[in-house]
């Protein structure tokens, strides 16, 4: 069910946006605002949509080749010298090929830096195993002081960025290339280590963040047909994560399932576990990639395939209600 303080705050309508073009969308206006924002890509600004701050801002934008390593460097110089970084690439490259820049240069000495990563998870599609960041959340939570963001449409993602702005310290916002519905509207407010509960129910909890967030609120609204009302929280914030609202839930329904575009492992399902074990025990079953890199395919048939389109989310709800101990 959905309460009346959540549909003040939903979207009416099917307008669909791509979180990569919200971001670069809302870094070119804020850059009108604030001189101290810089981009920083490595031959991909039009992929990652840093293309619109460069068109405006040609003396605040650099490219730098196809050296992310090099660019996180760069971008921890800016950093130094009170400029707000915003360092994109694809979420692959940023997370792994520019691990240790981002730990050593970046997140040791609590830089400002925001690292805003395009084309995450199984949802880049035929690009690949190769291209598909699923196990970038696990890589940047293990590394200390970096908040981990994951926006679940284009209007959070542009409140994402306003939040970030404001934030002194260094963040990664996970984007995705695929438009998705627009699930919030200009009244949405984000914070950072708040999530927000869209329906409410006590027979179990599903927790998601960024791209399969709508698919959960389909989920959610057939399960609810079917006489079956869940407690659906959207986490964007991974890192730090709202463990108040978590325990919460669990506390009143006593099952969570986790839903993320990432390997089980490390993700959201991980953070989500690691705060019930401690604080309040709970069944939790995560849906995700099952420990697997990847495959070339449809953003539908990849989902399907790897378990956690609409109907295995439906069927994990009901089985596991079933076997749920009260």
């Amino acid at each position: 069910m959905i309460s009346q303080e959540v549909k003040k705050i939903l979207f009416e309508g099917d307008k669909k946006v791509a979180t990569r073009n919200a971001y670069g969308e809302k870094l070119a206006e804020i850059g009108e605002v604030n001189k101290d924002i810089v981009a920083l890509d490595c031959d991909l600004s039009k992929s990652t949509m840093t293309a619109l701050f460069a068109r405006k801002f040609p003396e605040r934008f650099f490219n730098m080749g196809i050296a992310e390593s090099n660019m996180m460097s760069v971008a921890a110089g800016l950093a130094t010298m009170g400029k707000i970084p915003f360092a994109s690439t694809f979420g692959v490259f940023a997370s792994k090929r520019a691990c240790d820049q981002v730990s050593a240069s970046i997140a040791y000495p609590g830089l400002n830096v925001k690292i805003c990563a395009t084309h995450t998870g199984l949802a880049v599609g035929e690009d690949g195993a190769t291209h598909q960041a699923i196990e970038d959340v696990a890589i940047m939570r293990a590394i200390p002081g970096i908040v981990v963001i994951s926006p679940s449409d284009g209007t959070e993602t542009g409140k994402v960025i306003e939040a970030v702005i404001q934030y002194k310290g260094p963040c990664y916002v996970r984007l995705g290339r695929s438009a998705s519905p627009l699930i919030f509207n200009d009244d949405y407010v984000f914070r950072i280590g708040k999530g927000v509960r869209l329906f409410e129910g006590n027979k179990a909890t599903i927790v998601t963040a960024g791209f399969t967030t709508h698919i959960c609120i389909l989920a959610a609204k057939k399960l609810e047909a079917d006489g079956i009302e869940v407690d659906l929280i959207n986490m964007s914030s991974i890192k730090p994560i709202d463990e108040e609202l978590l325990i919460e839930s669990a506390k009143k329904t006593g099952l969570i399932i986790t839903v993320e575009d990432h390997n089980i492992i490390g993700g959201l399902g991980s953070a989500t576990c690691e705060v019930l074990s401690e604080k309040h025990p709970a069944r939790v079953v995560r849906m995700g990639v099952k420990d697997k890199f990847g495959a070339s395919g449809t953003l539908s048939e990849l989902y399907e395939a790897y378990g956690f389109d609409e109907s295995s989310i439906i069927k994990t709800v009901k089985e596991n209600i079933l076997n749920k101990i009260v």
